[in-house]
């Protein structure tokens, strides 16, 4: 069944086939180019390159991007790369309004830093190695989400290419997020009064459910990461010497994260690190559940699993699965220090073990407070009076809950979805992070927000194989215009 849109349900004199076809042009023409070279960048976020600034990476992205922003010679577009001392940079643009200026603005948000490599790349894929097959664009950082500034201004082209009146637009582009955005709010602080009275918020590095709709994200969860180590000896000596006097720092380490965590269950047990989930957003997690079934377990690449079928999941029932993703407070062991390799681990003690943790909250739950109760919790009383320290990195996130989206946004995303898809509008929760939301609503109280992104099924962004869906993020893109120019007088 077609579900396009009535003519007299869009923007006024706006085509949608040639608002179409303008993007998909860009995106052939210059933004996978673009987004090629990006990719082939290893611009590291500063948590995973410490020697950043002097390896230049970053500085080359932002740099590639502003120049393509300058030459598209958007009427009266002002950008700059604003620099504050020991930050990483961002780009910060500026579109007048081409309409009677009711002095609102959209603040549209991207970031260009990335992840490290992870290991288990496919053999003809890396990334640092881009590879355009299938509509698929390989590699680390091109979903997640270097696209953004280069669909964020296609976008206003898209609008100004027809003559649409579209409000005031801004960027903000920045080169921190992966490592928890804390380099952001000075610059937030510092741009504040230059982005005006923000009335929406467009950001494009959240995910899709599916690639068959446009999906909006109605939550993040917050974020805590920090290293947890345990320490016994000096050095390592002989376990079969040692071995039932000296302690494993593995086995305090283990004895620690009981506290924490039911390894039996994954549940997180101190019960102020949960969160009374609200109504509304349970509706929209059953509404999802009927759409997306079990494709929300199974999209995951499983391994094989003892009986010769597949690992299960902790629930097969999507409703809970999303629950659990979501709305519900998770524990991860990202890293490890102090465990040779198999083969160089010789029968000796450890004197020492590390854990990276990286533990996501739920939405309503303030993350300084839970990086204060997480140490509290890890440190106190030391099993053998062990030397038992936890360290929290840098930017503790709080996670979002969506404020109700006014009656003009809900009906341009539906408008926009069954225009370019075909197919309604669909809400989901996401269990990633992206710190500057949270920040932008405590900031700009009455502002709307549209939250999406293309990272959809098997897009596996932060792991192996990453890849952008080429066509989903055109579709994006001519979305992201028609909604700016719903946007109210």
């Amino acid at each position: 069944m077609n579900a396009r849109i009535p003519d007299d349900a869009l923007p006024p004199a706006l085509d949608p086939e040639a608002l179409r076809a303008f993007v998909d042009e860009k995106w052939d023409r210059e933004i996978i180019p673009a987004l090629t070279d990006y990719i082939a960048v290893p611009a590291k976020s500063p948590a995973f390159d410490a020697d950043w600034a002097e390896n230049g990476h970053i500085d080359r992205v932002v740099r590639d991007a502003a120049l393509w922003v300058e030459s598209q010679k958007v009427k009266g577009l002002i950008l700059e790369v604003v620099r504050l001392p020991g930050r990483t940079p961002v780009i910060y643009f500026e579109a007048p309004a081409t309409r009677k200026d009711s002095g609102d603005t959209v603040l549209m948000y991207g970031h260009l830093d990335k992840q490290p490599e992870f290991s288990g790349w496919r053999s003809d894929l890396g990334p640092w190695t881009p590879k355009y097959e299938n509509g698929k664009l390989y590699g680390r950082g091109g979903a997640d989400d270097g696209y953004a500034v280069y669909a964020s201004l296609t976008a206003i082209m898209a609008l100004d290419k027809q003559g649409i009146p579209r409000p005031r637009c801004v960027g903000l582009i920045e080169t921190c997020e992966e490592s928890g955005s804390y380099d952001l709010l000075p610059y937030v602080d510092a741009l504040r009064d230059r982005m005006g009275r923000v009335a929406l918020v467009v950001c494009l590095d959240s995910g899709a459910g599916n690639y068959d709709q446009l999906w909006m994200t109605t939550s993040l969860r917050g974020l805590v990461a920090g290293t947890l180590e345990v320490q016994v000896l000096d050095e390592g000596v002989h376990s079969g010497d040692s071995s039932g006097v000296v302690p494993s720092s593995f086995r305090i380490l283990r004895h620690v994260l009981d506290r924490l965590e039911d390894s039996a269950t994954g549940r997180l047990l101190p019960q102020s690190f949960h969160c009374e989930i609200p109504a509304d957003r349970v509706e929209q997690v059953r509404a999802t559940a009927r759409i997306l079934g079990d494709e929300v377990w199974r999209r995951f690449p499983w391994s094989c699993g003892a009986d010769g079928g597949f690992v299960l999941p902790m629930t097969t029932e999507p409703q809970e699965a999303l629950l659990n993703r979501t709305w519900r407070p998770t524990l991860s062991v990202t890293g490890a220090e102090g465990l040779p390799p198999l083969t160089s681990a010789g029968n000796v003690l450890r004197p020492r073990t590390a854990f990276k943790l990286s533990l996501r909250l739920p939405p309503l739950i303030d993350a300084a407070a839970a990086a204060r109760e997480l140490k509290a919790l890890l440190e106190a009383d030391a099993p053998y009076n062990a030397k038992v320290v936890f360290k929290p990195d840098q930017g503790a996130a709080t996670g979002w809950n969506a404020p109700e989206s006014a009656g003009w946004l809900s009906q341009a995303l539906d408008d926009a979805s069954r225009q370019y898809y075909d197919a309604p509008c669909g809400y989901i929760g996401q269990g990633g992070t992206i710190p500057l939301m949270s920040l932008l609503q405590q900031g700009f109280p009455r502002s709307q927000f549209m939250v999406c992104g293309v990272l959809g099924p098997q897009s596996n962004a932060h792991g192996p194989n990453e890849f952008l869906h080429v066509p989903y993020g055109k579709k994006l893109t001519a979305a992201v215009a028609q909604t700016i120019a719903a946007l109210p007088v």
